[in-house]
């Protein structure tokens, strides 16, 4: 493996609570998701490819923690390697970072994740970091209000821990939801020489679907993507037993003068017009097995991706 930096640890629990109730000694735990797929481009050969994603964790409180995130794959938003290629043995740390977490909010400090929560189309890839500090203010009537002040700039996985000299990043975001069925975000952000204005907005359309529509607006340059979609569950028959079937489903367009935070997104498929069609199950509920399938098209190329998925947490 390349600079591997972290290994896959033994189980450790070591914990007690004082009289407040408090943890008062350190609890390892750990989260491991092995997929392998098959990824089949119409204007390249077919490959197979494989992903491991590690994430431990120390509790040294019941509200500090220490985290860190292991994955293959060698640059910021590719997670995969290939079987019997050239990049079939890459494994970086990309991330580590001291959390403070409470029911009014949290605070991360170190290499830290893209995200807060919830991953959005329009979002930086979930296999991301960002060095810096993030703050999230839980309010009342359920919002909140997040900011992010770092930099970001290695877009390779292997220079993750190399902190300096990057550009700054700053990211200011409002959260809400009203009621039941609708939700909504708006944030701010300057990265990658650019400023960018950023919205979403879910409807809950029934208990297992949802509708969302997400727009990121560069303000210095006339340059935007949006995606459109849909999400949730279906039950198909099998064997006249119901059997649940989860799809994710969206179109996207992306100016090919968005800059680059185009390749940096979570759902990035390519500039220009493009869709995807994901369906996935349950294949083993005791071992926590999933099977997948999806189709993109961008423009004149189309992919597809079929494979599982299992997990392991304790």
């Amino acid at each position: 493996m390349r600079n591997p930096v972290l290994l896959i640890l033994p189980l450790i629990t070591i914990s007690g609570t004082n009289a407040f109730g408090d943890q008062i000694a350190p609890a390892f735990s750990q989260k491991l998701d092995v997929q392998v797929r098959y990824d089949n481009r119409s204007n390249r050969p077919s490959r197979e490819q494989y992903r491991l994603r590690y994430y431990p964790s120390i509790a040294v409180t019941s509200a500090w923690s220490i985290n860190s995130f292991v994955v293959t794959g060698d640059d910021f938003s590719s997670s995969h390697n290939t079987f019997g290629g050239d990049n079939a043995d890459y494994l970086y740390a990309r991330r580590l970072y001291l959390r403070h977490e409470t029911d009014s909010g949290k605070t991360e400090l170190g290499i830290i994740p893209t995200y807060k929560g919830r991953v959005s189309s329009t979002g930086l890839s979930k296999d991301g970091w960002i060095t810096g500090v993030r703050h999230v203010r839980q309010l009342q009537n359920d919002t909140a209000i997040e900011i992010v002040v770092g930099q970001l700039g290695n877009a390779k996985a292997s220079e993750a821990f190399n902190i300096g000299g990057e550009d700054e990043y700053f990211e200011i975001e409002y959260s809400a939801k009203m009621g039941q069925r609708h939700s909504y975000e708006a944030s701010f952000e300057k990265m990658l020489d650019g400023t960018f204005a950023r919205a979403e907005y879910r409807f809950r359309i029934n208990e297992e679907d949802t509708a969302f529509v997400e727009l990121v607006q560069r303000t210095d340059e006339s340059a935007a993507k949006i995606v459109v979609g849909t999400s949730g569950e279906f039950a198909a028959s099998a064997f006249n037993t119901p059997y649940p079937i989860e799809y994710f489903a969206y179109y996207s367009y992306i100016d090919r003068n968005f800059g680059e935070r185009a390749e940096l997104i979570e759902d990035f498929l390519g500039t220009g017009h493009g869709g995807s069609l994901e369906f996935s199950g349950v294949l083993s509920d005791k071992h926590d097995v999933e099977w997948f399938i999806r189709a993109d098209v961008v423009d004149s190329v189309s992919r597809l991706l079929a494979g599982v998925k299992l997990s392991f947490e304790r």
